[in-house]
This record gives structure tokens, sequence and C-alpha cells, in this order.
């Protein structure tokens, strides 16, 4: 099954014998709350879910979105009708990185049938809904441990012996600007690969070939024995996690803490600069 759904696929899923479970994940770094603009208008059958509040803990030792508690993140899952065997689909406003984020956290969870509309609500070209949905609540179970997860020292590790992407901005990665963080800069060893360059300017995700060429130029290839992805805050690292998944790479592994949990500790060594490749 693709990672990815089209906005035509999904209306015809919703209208047929086995609707999804639409997730409404809108959301912006530094931006307004998104639940305003879900009430304004939705994709008929949407729920709303938080990613600061329902798909984050709050910001602190683990950075600035460490991952939620399993137990409570089933719990809002469940919420929003989210079933064992359940499809769900989960869009965001277009950025595609809120949407990415439910998506590895429902599939790291165990769940096996979750895509992101590709082009978010901007694709959608039905008619919204105002109408807050009160679905039959869900049976879905988290199981973690569904896809691999990194530590700061997992990351360092894997800059060394394999490949580990940064998801950021390049002028971040080489510490020329830090808006959000302690510091700027990257963890050494890691290869600047900006996620904005996986879609287009529409927001779609570009064709996987292309996606698969563009990872192959950044070092990964069959043998590769393993690939991990960090960005500011284990948000947009998702997203890159989903790319290399739509270009036929699986499996990559998402250090969640990123940037923010890694310059926590001053001790830990921060390169700054060019790519070295």
């Amino acid at each position: 099954m693709k990672p990815i759904i089209t906005a035509s696929e999904c209306a015809s899923e919703s209208a047929g014998p086995r609707p999804p479970v639409l997730l409404d994940v809108r959301w912006q770094l530094g931006g307004p709350h998104g639940l305003p603009d879900y009430e304004a208008g939705h994709i008929p059958g949407a729920v709303f879910v938080d990613l600061e509040a329902e798909l984050s803990r709050p910001a602190g030792e683990g950075g600035r979105h460490p991952l939620p508690d399993p137990e409570e993140f089933g719990a809002v899952m469940r919420r929003a009708g989210v079933g064992r065997d359940s499809s769900v689909v989960v869009y965001d406003g277009g950025q595609g990185w809120a949407a990415a984020r439910a998506w590895w956290l429902l599939r790291w969870t165990g769940h096996r049938d979750v895509r992101v509309l590709d082009g978010g609500l901007a694709a959608w070209t039905g008619e919204l809904s105002k109408e807050i949905p009160n679905p039959p609540e869900g049976d879905f179970v988290p199981v973690p441990g569904a896809l691999p997860l990194l530590d700061a020292d997992g990351a360092a590790a894997l800059a060394r012996s394999g490949l580990l992407f940064d998801a950021r901005a390049g002028e971040r990665y080489r510490g020329e600007v830090e808006p959000l963080d302690r510091v700027g800069g990257h963890i050494p060893g890691a290869v600047s690969a900006p996620t904005t360059e996986n879609v287009g300017a529409d927001g779609h995700f570009l064709p996987a070939e292309w996606l698969a060429s563009r990872f192959f130029e950044l070092g990964v290839t069959e043998d590769t024995v393993e690939v991990g992805v960090y960005c500011g805050s284990g948000v947009s690292g998702a997203h890159q996690v989903l790319a290399l998944e739509i270009a036929g790479f699986a499996g990559a592994a998402l250090y969640a803490g990123s940037w923010s949990h890694w310059t926590r500790d001053e001790s830990r060594p921060v390169a700054t600069g060019p790519d070295p490749q």
C-alpha cells in the first residue's frame, strides 16, 4: 500500500462501503492554532487532532515536540474513531509536516493502514463541512516499536556508521541561522537533505522516481545498512521518513527529539559549515 493518497482517491473511498477515518491535523510552526480553521471548514467527517497537545508531550528535556505517551495517544485515536482495522487518512493544510507526524505515530505504534492526503486540504476539491463529527469510539491499541526510533546516542552512531539525514533548511544545518534552538549547526557526520525539496510548489510529493534519484544522490543505495532522519523537533523529520518510503526506501529511523533535544546537552558536539559530501 502506498503511504500517500490522492484527493480523488480519498473522495472515492469516502463514498464507498468502507470509508476511511479522516484526521485533520492542521498545524503550522509558529503559526495560529489550527482549530479555528478546522471549525471554519474541513473534509466531511474529519476529526481534528491537535499536534501540540495530542501528538506531542509538552516541550522540555525531550525537545520541543517529544513523542506523546502511547496510552494517551491511543485514547486520542480511539476518540477519533480509529480502530485496529480502520483505514486512516491524515491531512493538514498542505505543507504535509503535521500529517506526516500523525502518519508516523500511527505506523510506529503498529497501525498498518494509514496514508497521508497528498497536497493536504488544498488538494481537496469537494465540499467542506462545519459539522463536528462524533464517531463511534475505535478499538486501536498502540504497540510502539513498529518503526525504528533513534535516541541521541543512536543518531550520533548512525552519522558515523550509516547515513543520517538532517531534514532542516540548509542554512540551519550550516549554522548560519538558528531561529528556534540554542545553537545552530548539525550533528557531526549528518548529511543535509531539506524536507522542502521532496515536494513541488503545490505541496504534492514529487514522483517516486525523482525522490529515489534524489536519495540515491544523497547516498542511499540498496546496500545502505541503515538510514536515519532528524530535523528541528521530530515533525518535518517524519515527512522525510515518509518521502523515503514513497521512494522505495522503507524503514528509515527517526530521531524524534532531533536538534531541539540534541542541543539541550551542551556536551554534545556541534558541527557547522557545508555538507561534507
